[in-house]
């Protein structure tokens, strides 16, 4: 936790601007008197954060969005290591997959036709990863609204900038849409019939598949120099 908070300072402190290649991993072990192996996990856990973008066979880059994540990290006090950003990965999980529950019992029409618009601008996106992304997160929270659990729903919403982070590094990945856009439509389609049990059971096989992907988004570089 010390070494990640330390390297984000670093990150931060003016030297370099969005968008802009970080040192490489040996030259940060230097500069914060540290192992290779450490600054490889903490550099880790920024990219998960969104906070960094590693670019296979190009280097890892301070993100163009880093002012608009920052005030979320800190809020919610993620910068604990992998472990923690475990245990957000799994509490996200849990709490979509009953969210997407409530919704099918719930939802107002009102509401269905939110859900139903925003799926169609998901599949008006196309190649368009930005405007895909903002409408992915978009449908989470309007399924997170129709639960009518606001506190939950507030969990969900404080994060948000997160969660895009997260959409945005997967689909940039995968390099298309539509695959992701397959996982949405059972979700839409068990809450329109109002099956609270289909839902649950759509949202969980998204949110096991999205997860799945975000892992493996993640490069395992090994000794080779991240940033070099």
């Amino acid at each position: 936790m010390e070494l990640t908070r330390r390297l984000l300072g670093y990150l931060l402190s003016g030297e370099l601007k969005p968008g802009q290649r970080i040192p490489s991993e040996r030259q940060l072990a230097e500069t914060l008197s540290t192992g290779r192996s450490t600054v490889r996990e903490a550099i880790k856990s920024l990219s998960l954060l969104g906070l960094l973008e590693q670019r296979v066979g190009d280097g890892t880059y301070l993100s163009r969005s880093t002012s608009d994540l920052l005030p979320q990290v800190i809020e919610w006090g993620l910068l604990l290591g992998e472990k923690s950003l475990e245990d957000l990965l799994e509490a996200r999980h849990h709490l979509e997959v009953q969210l997407a529950g409530w919704a099918a019992e719930r939802r107002t029409e009102q509401q269905l036709e939110r859900l139903q618009d925003l799926a169609r601008q998901m599949r008006d996106a196309g190649d368009d990863f930005d405007a895909y992304a903002a409408a992915d997160i978009a449908f989470h929270l309007q399924v997170a609204e129709a639960s009518g659990n606001t506190v939950l729903t507030s969990v969900l919403t404080n994060i948000q900038s997160l969660l895009r982070a997260w959409a945005s590094r997967v689909i940039r990945t995968a390099g298309e849409t539509k695959t992701s856009l397959a996982m949405h439509e059972p979700i839409l389609k068990a809450v329109e019939r109002r099956d609270a049990e289909a839902a649950r059971q759509a949202m969980r096989a998204h949110m096991d598949r999205a997860t799945r992907r975000l892992r493996a988004s993640m490069p395992d570089r090994g000794e080779e120099e991240i940033g070099a």
